[in-house]
């Protein structure tokens, strides 16, 4: 696949070279939460599909059956230099509920499941530790316990290609995503649905 990204202008499944990251994070419905990270300064590309899952290439219809195991996950391209991978995890903790076992609100199963898949084992680090400082400010809100798994990051399978950019294709489809009304102790971007976009 040689798509070019529609908002970020660079490949979709390429990278700016050496030095670049990847990150993994399943938030409940793929299309509002890949929307909320191609607006954050310092990401270089996005796309949608699945992971954690024990089928090889999985299609939308098998995922949604929930006998795979997959969840719907964003693949995160970044350039550390420009955005540190805490400010990508600030982004995911503040726009969704991460309470909810396997749902997210209305969209109820394992593919919703609120989930980190990590690259490398300091991902693995700083997201237990962003977990651990974002609980406590949770349960205060009456949310209870945080069951988001972090775990290290398997194959990933690019979801179909309408799903790509959902909703730039599609701006008044549906999105469940949005502020939480919580501030993750970590990082510095703010992340909320109105971080503008980047410079083409």
């Amino acid at each position: 696949m040689s798509v070019t990204h529609p908002i970020l202008k660079h490949p979709v499944e390429g990278s700016p070279g050496p030095g670049a990251d990847i990150a993994y994070f399943g938030m409940g419905c793929f299309w509002g939460a890949e929307r909320l990270f191609w607006r954050v300064p310092g990401v270089w590309t996005t796309s949608v599909g699945y992971m954690g899952g024990n089928t090889e290439k999985p299609s939308y219809e098998e995922v949604c059956t929930g006998l795979t195991g997959h969840a719907e996950v964003v693949r995160v391209v970044f350039e550390p230099e420009k955005v540190d991978y805490e400010d990508l995890l600030k982004v995911f903790w503040e726009n969704h509920d991460p309470t909810q076992g396997m749902r997210q609100g209305n969209d109820i199963g394992s593919q919703y499941r609120s989930v980190v898949f990590t690259s490398t084992p300091e991902q693995q680090a700083t997201a237990e530790e962003g977990k651990t400082a974002f609980e406590p400010l949770v349960r205060a809100a009456g949310l209870g316990p945080i069951t988001t798994a972090i775990v290290p990051a398997g194959a990933y399978w690019l979801a179909e290609d309408y799903h790509q950019q959902y909703l730039h294709h599609n701006p008044n489809g549906y999105c469940n995503h949005g502020p939480n009304g919580l501030t993750c102790p970590i990082g510095v971007v703010k992340a909320q649905v109105e971080v503008a976009p980047p410079k083409a």
